[in-house]
């Protein structure tokens, strides 16, 4: 016998966008009460940039990582059941909390299927600090910035991948020359900018690897989801129809990723340039050469686990756009549909 849960649905309300026509879509805080439970409605207020960053520093938890399959594949279950009203007798929202926290932290949002684990955001904490930790070490040799790069790259076009919109199929061939272009333009910025710094201060030749890092994320994230540039991202009306496809909609999405990813890597491969510059200097840092790269992957994981959260937090995940904004074709088909009644449409930006 299983207790019904009945749900209500969360009161949505508007705040302005920050960079683009966009608005976030809003939704009031749940109540603890499981008789007004609804396992969708965000914990925190997601129009306000703090509601945002505690949002993502509960989904980007890196411990969710560790989560066995099993307990994963029973957040999900908990969640379905929740979303239908009906979950196990003595359920507590303590226990329907932490099973959303899990499926959002490896469930992909549009299509609920489970997301490869280095590709979901709650690795960005464990993988990045390592890669960023040895690109800012080994960044003297050749060999060594075109490995690194390679390898972030790499990191970053799965996760690009992983985190798309997943209403908008991106073909193999589509991938595979996403992934060389990026990986190109992230080494030849990287090896460029050091044969240009090469008689520059070393504190100089310590920011390549971020110039290479913005650059090529300024490439991978627009190829990896280039097929959202071409034929559109998916965007619904309030209550979750699609409606159509929308190259507007892709294209702020798409831009206001390529900014979170860039702000999430800038205070790392920034300031920690500076702070080892003047640790390498001390008479006992001399000794210890050897432990240079896991102090610098220790202190990347530092700024990463604050920047990662922040950085998904700077713009909302589910946006709202005017509909005065779309391509005049999609206007005329939902005034057509809808008339004046719907003034506003949703799409998932990804992460």
């Amino acid at each position: 016998m299983q207790a019904r849960v009945p749900t209500r649905a969360s009161s949505v309300g508007s705040c302005s966008g920050a960079f683009f026509p966009g608005r976030a879509l809003c939704v009031s805080n749940m109540e603890a009460d499981l008789s007004g439970f609804n396992i969708d409605a965000p914990r925190w207020d997601q129009c306000t940039f703090l509601g945002r960053v505690k949002h993502f520093f509960n989904i980007t938890d890196p411990r969710t990582v560790l989560v066995p399959e099993r307990e994963l594949d029973w957040a999900k279950v908990m969640v379905e059941k929740s979303r239908m009203g009906v979950v196990p007798p003595g359920t507590q929202v303590e226990q329907l909390l932490y099973a959303k926290k899990l499926y959002d932290s490896a469930f992909h949002p549009d299509t609920g299927e489970k997301m490869n684990v280095i590709g979901r955001m709650s690795f960005q904490v464990p993988g990045g600090m390592i890669i960023t930790g040895f690109m800012l070490q080994f960044y003297r040799t050749m060999p060594a910035v075109i490995f690194w790069q390679w390898v972030n790259q790499s990191f970053n076009a799965l996760v690009n991948y992983t985190n798309r919109n997943a209403a908008s199929p991106t073909s193999g061939r589509q991938m595979a020359i996403s992934y060389i272009t990026a990986t190109t333009t992230a080494v030849a910025t990287a090896v460029g900018m050091n044969m240009l710094t090469k008689r520059a201060p070393p504190l100089v030749g310590r920011w390549v690897p971020f110039a290479a890092v913005a650059a090529a994320n300024c490439v991978n994230i627009p190829m990896m989801r280039q097929q959202e540039l071409i034929q559109g991202i998916c965007v619904k009306d309030r209550n979750n129809n699609e409606i159509g496809h929308s190259r507007r909609a892709a294209a702020i999405g798409i831009t206001q990723v390529v900014i979170s990813r860039i702000t999430m890597a800038a205070p790392g491969m920034i300031l920690l340039p500076v702070i080892m510059e003047r640790l390498e200097k001390l008479h006992f840092m001399k000794k210890v050469k050897v432990l240079h790269a896991p102090l610098q992957v220790l202190l990347s994981g530092c700024f990463l686990i604050f920047m990662v959260p922040v950085a998904c937090g700077l713009f909302p995940q589910k946006c709202e756009l005017s509909v005065s904004y779309l391509e005049p074709e999609l206007q005329d088909t939902i005034k057509a549909k809808y008339g004046e009644l719907m003034p506003y449409i949703y799409f998932n930006k990804g992460l």
